[in-house]
């Protein structure tokens, strides 16, 4: 073998072993992000806590709108996206709300609140509403609270609806059409304290097949 077929061959040998190690190198720089980013979501998920206690620190309108788009973005029924929200910042409005609702005090504290309300206006091809609508707005409101989570804010799910004692108040003070019913009410500020998750992983809840 002459001296050139060598070289031709060792340039060959070279360039095969640098593209196998290109390509394992992309295929492990792929791998990081998305492992990275499922821990993320992992570690969000298992920190979420409901949190009843708020500093006064004021919680801006942009954040508060970030926590409605990814409300917007749950899964919903035939796509009907039967909800709309309620966004309250005022003092006042927050007080009467703490005031009209005993189980609800935390909204003296809380420096916002977003309502999540079925609206029962939105009806599909035949002119009815959504039978899902509670299943929609009980979606959006958990990815709401995921987002608070991640975002370093304090809230928690309170129930409305079906509750008439509760229903009755929020109608009352946040003047709401007829066609809006309050599914939940979400406190939301920058935690007071350091409010810890709780573990609430059971195996015994868990069946296999």
């Amino acid at each position: 073998m002459n001296k050139f077929k060598v070289v031709s061959l060792l340039l060959a040998v070279s360039l095969l072993a640098a593209l196998v190690r290109l390509v394992w190198v992309s295929r492990d720089t792929a791998a990081e992000p998305a492992a990275d980013k499922a821990e993320t979501v992992y570690q969000n998920l298992l920190s979420r806590k409901s949190v009843r206690s708020y500093t006064d620190r004021p919680v801006s309108r942009e954040t508060l709108d970030s926590l409605v788009r990814v409300a917007m973005a749950a899964p919903t029924g035939r796509d009907m996206r039967p909800w709309s929200f309620v966004v309250v910042s005022s003092r006042s409005v927050l007080d009467s709300l703490a005031a009209a609702m005993p189980r609800n005090k935390m909204l003296g504290e809380a420096q916002a609140a977003i309502v999540v309300c079925g609206n029962l206006s939105v009806t599909d091809d035949q002119g009815k509403p959504s039978q899902n609508w509670t299943l929609d707005c009980a979606a959006a409101t958990e990815n709401l609270l995921l987002m608070a989570e991640a975002m370093g804010l304090g809230a928690v799910w309170t129930a409305v609806y079906p509750y008439d004692d509760r229903l009755e108040p929020v109608c009352r003070v946040l003047e709401l059409p007829d066609h809006l019913v309050p599914l939940s009410l979400v406190p939301i500020g920058y935690p007071k304290g350091d409010p810890k998750p709780k573990d609430k992983y059971d195996p015994d809840r868990i069946i296999y097949y």
